[in-house]
């Protein structure tokens, strides 16, 4: 492209905090009608080099050029003045307020003096139809589920006169139709000349969205590259620095007799199944969103109503038992929503690990042996390669990768005999992926059954010595590892 279609380019950005350099001289550049993805680990860099480009953030020196012009933002607000709208993965709602009143917040329609509030609505009417998202714009933002909020802060930075888009993880709380609709609306974005800046974790979107890619690693720019041009195995070398054989390790398999025996198993959305779990492998269970497959595990630990059928533990019925009950008897299940689900937030990740081992520990007296728990959960830290310095930090103070690691410690609290894994590196960089696929590697090995569950269908085919696939609530294919293939999984991901 000509020079005079560059949007927005930086010259050796910086960006220095006492004892720590988050962005080295990175040189970046947005072209009109272009889709520019930045990838890399947590603490790559990427979230520090788009606060600067939002005005979130002031570079420590370098230049921001937009449209040939050197700016200096002084706030989002001057950003935003120049066209600049971003989305970031930390939602900035006012949750008292419906969904029109956010998405028009600072820049209401007026009618007279007066706010014009069915005009609002109504023009929020329509940008979600444009968007083909299914929001009621008088909805209140605090009822909305977290998928529901992401497409109103989606539909918020679409509303400005945008001519620079910045998505900031955008698919990560969407279902598969919802990511449609938003490709489509950047499609139609790049279309009219906006310039779209890209993060995500999820590689296999690349083809579909960006033209280029830009890694960072360690706050440096690793290099630019053409979509067209390059393969998410070249991608994943840049970024981590090592080849993707590296990232997915060899399991050694030893299946024994089956474990877990589930038979014409029935919940909402789970219509029948029929599969059996066996020690020493790593069963990989795969599907769309939607497909059943994380319903069917959630109901075998008693998290949904079971409508049917038997789910057997050595031989002894726990079909609809307790979630309680079934982890005493040896089951674990780590939860896809670790900040809803999994973890205590505003506890240290020590003391997360401590409540996976704390069960039974209790003295004559009901008291806690905190020091013993505390050694042991130490002795977990080191297990899932959390580092010692974040050991003592909230855990909602800590990266995705790092919360991830102390939501699988604490399955690690106690010897479990099935450990099912629901999504369990999502949101996650590839360095914090390669140690958790270290850690499913060692359960296995070691004679535990493993099930992964995953959307993310290079991480089940890698790491599954068997693989089930889920359509509309059934198990529409059972592959062994030589059958296991992208063109063999996906042929049978709409069967059912």
């Amino acid at each position: 492209m000509p020079e005079r279609d560059t949007l927005i380019e930086t010259r050796a950005l910086t960006k220095r905090y006492p004892g720590v350099v988050a962005l080295n001289a990175v040189d970046f550049d947005l072209k009109a009608g272009e889709v520019h993805v930045l990838f890399g680990e947590n603490g790559a860099g990427k979230s520090t080099l788009i606060s600067m480009l939002a005005g979130a953030t002031p570079p420590t020196s370098g230049t921001i050029r937009v449209e040939g012009a050197e700016v200096a933002f002084q706030s989002v607000a001057d950003a935003r003045a120049r066209g600049i709208s971003a989305v970031f993965q930390e939602f900035s709602l006012v949750p008292t307020m419906t969904v029109a009143e956010n998405i028009f917040l600072g820049d209401e329609p007026k009618r007279g003096p007066f706010t014009d509030r069915r005009g609002m609505v109504r023009r929020a009417r329509d940008l979600f139809a444009e968007l083909e998202f299914d929001i009621d714009p008088t909805m209140m933002v605090a009822l909305l589920s977290r998928a529901q909020q992401q497409m109103v802060e989606i539909a918020k930075a679409f509303h400005a006169d945008v001519s620079i888009l910045i998505l900031d993880e955008p698919t990560a709380s969407l279902t598969d139709r919802e990511v449609e609709h938003l490709f489509k609306v950047v499609a139609r974005m790049k279309a009219r000349g906006v310039g779209v800046i890209y993060i995500s974790h999820r590689i296999q979107e690349f083809e579909r969205i960006a033209d280029r890619i830009t890694v960072l690693r360690d706050g440096a720019k690793i290099g630019t590259v053409a979509m067209a041009e390059t393969t998410e195995a070249q991608l994943i070398e840049m970024m981590a620095g090592r080849a993707i054989s590296e990232i997915y390790p060899q399991i050694a398999a030893a299946p024994g007799d089956p474990l877990l025996e589930v038979r014409g198993l029935k919940a909402w959305g789970v219509k029948g199944v029929d599969f059996e779990v066996r020690p020493g492998e790593v069963l990989g269970i795969a599907g769309l969103v939607g497909s059943g497959k994380s319903r069917c595990f959630r109901a075998l630990m008693g998290l949904l109503p079971v409508q049917g059928g038997t789910v057997a533990l050595r031989g002894a019925d726990v079909t609809g038992a307790p979630t309680r009950k079934i982890m005493d008897a040896g089951i674990y299940y780590l939860p896809p929503d670790r900040k809803n689900e999994g973890l205590q937030l505003a506890f240290t990740a020590r003391d997360n690990l401590a409540q996976g081992i704390m069960i039974g520990k209790e003295t004559r007296f009901g008291l806690l042996p905190w020091k013993e728990m505390y050694a042991e959960a130490d002795a977990v830290a080191e297990q899932v390669e959390l580092p010692p310095a974040y050991r003592d930090r909230l855990v909602a103070q800590l990266s995705g990768g790092n919360q991830q690691k102390t939501l699988f410690g604490r399955g690690l609290g106690k010897d479990y005999d099935v450990y099912i894994l629901d999504e369990p590196t999502v949101g996650v960089d590839m360095g914090a992926r390669a140690a958790i696929y270290r850690l499913v590697q060692r359960l296995a090995e070691a004679g535990k059954a493993v099930v992964v569950i995953s959307s993310d269908l290079p991480e089940a085919m890698n790491l599954a010595h068997r693989l089930l696939v889920f359509s509309h609530g059934r198990i529409t294919a059972e592959l062994p590892k030589a059958e296991i293939s992208e063109a063999a999984v996906l042929a049978h991901f709409f069967e059912g």
